[in-house]
């Protein structure tokens, strides 16, 4: 350290081949971000929770070695699970990507408080279990990733949607303040926020919904699961980004 300055020797070496745990692995997105990571030479963690079958055909087209795990990222027992069965097979987590999440939509005045719950708990404090769970061997290594997959709806306003609203505008809050934790010691954290694609979660949307979208967005179509997982790249090689919003959504969050 020279004149206050950390030099990039203070932070720890990439391993050569990073375990990476992806959360929410079977479903399109998920897919397509853990056969990113496997392209850029991760041993691959599988997550999913109720669709194993989907999961363990996402594990099938991965070249290195992986395992398929499952798990509610909403129960830190759980979490804590699911981290030691990756650490016993794998090794370490040196990669997450928090990608699990679920949707439910409503008026607030029309949605129980259950459903908005559940939402916040799977969304906000999943994220905060895997990387809790993860942090402390990343911190130890001083190298490390946490990629956080957020949306739109967490950066501008979205009626009938004040649940997945708060849990993702939650995340970015969070992934900004672990970001200022841990720089020091050779990990990052981001956010990911790809908008709309054509995965099962936008699946539901009328085409009158899908089609205000697309006027209204600079770019007037859905970007691929493709090539929001191609972000993963930026994230992994770069040792002074973090605590930063990608946004791969065709410019949706700027109408």
């Amino acid at each position: 350290m020279r004149g206050g300055v950390v030099s990039k020797k203070a932070a720890g070496v990439r391993p050569d081949q990073p375990v990476a745990l992806v959360t929410g692995a079977s479903g399109g997105l998920g897919q397509a971000l853990a056969m990113e990571l496997d392209g850029l030479g991760c041993r691959v963690a599988v997550h999913y929770n109720r669709s194993k079958d989907a999961a363990l055909a996402v594990a099938d087209k991965l070249e290195n070695e992986s395992v398929v795990v499952t798990g509610d990222v909403g129960d830190w027992e759980a979490v804590v699970a699911l981290n030691a069965e990756i650490a016993e097979k794998l090794g370490p987590i040196d990669v997450l990507v928090n990608n699990g999440g679920i949707r439910k939509d409503a008026l607030m005045a029309m949605q129980s408080p259950e459903d908005w719950h559940e939402v916040i708990r799977t969304n906000l404090l999943g994220t905060f279990h895997t990387s809790r769970a993860a942090v402390g061997g990343m911190l130890r290594k001083r190298w490390g990733r946490i990629i956080n997959i957020v949306s739109p709806s967490g950066l501008i306003a979205s009626s009938g949607q004040t649940a997945y609203s708060a849990s993702k505008a939650g995340i970015i809050g969070f992934t900004r303040s672990l970001a200022a934790e841990v720089g020091r010691r050779g990990v990052t954290v981001n956010a990911l926020s790809p908008g709309f694609m054509e995965t099962a979660m936008t699946s539901g949307l009328s085409d009158a919904v899908t089609a205000n979208i697309l006027e209204k967005s600079p770019i007037p179509r859905f970007p691929t699961t493709e090539e929001v997982a191609a972000s993963l790249r930026l994230f992994l090689d770069g040792d002074c980004i973090t605590g930063q919003v990608v946004s791969v959504d065709g410019g949706v969050a700027i109408t």
